[in-house]
């Protein structure tokens, strides 16, 4: 329960926006793809969509919390989606067509605020929103 609590309590620690912009709008369209698996490479687009977003339930538990290492598992199959979706477009549906312009816009836009917080990880900021110094310290150590 608590790690539940950790979590929740980290989500909530984030900017109101980010809040509305990963439960509103980034999961559901990266999962909106599974509607669309008969369709022309539904499948691919399916598998690209969610791998991106799958790792990051293991990152939040091992995190117990939201943090700059969730862009990591975005950045390449993100970006061979987008790929994908700008140069080798299918064919499909209009509602299928419809899905897949806005997951190329949602998904450009999350990877230009991804690849900076991949670097800031990378680089050493290893916070977890909503932890103050000593709980990222505290939190670190029980995870050694």
């Amino acid at each position: 329960m608590k790690l539940f609590l950790d979590i929740w309590n980290s989500f909530r620690s984030l900017p109101l926006w980010v809040q509305i912009w990963v439960a509103l709008i980034l999961v559901p369209i990266n999962m909106a793809p599974l509607l669309f698996i008969n369709q022309p490479s539904g499948w691919l687009i399916a598998i690209l969509a969610i791998i991106g977003i799958a790792p990051n339930i293991v990152i939040i538990i091992m995190e117990k919390g939201f943090s700059k290492l969730m862009a990591f598992p975005h950045l390449l199959p993100w970006s061979i989606l987008i790929g994908i979706l700008l140069f080798e477009r299918p064919d499909g549906s209009n509602q299928y067509q419809i899905v897949l312009w806005v997951l190329l816009i949602i998904n450009s836009i999350s990877l230009i605020f991804d690849f900076p917080d991949a670097y800031k990880w990378w680089k050493g900021d290893r916070k977890i929103a909503g932890y103050h110094k000593e709980d990222h310290k505290k939190v670190q150590r029980e995870k050694q």
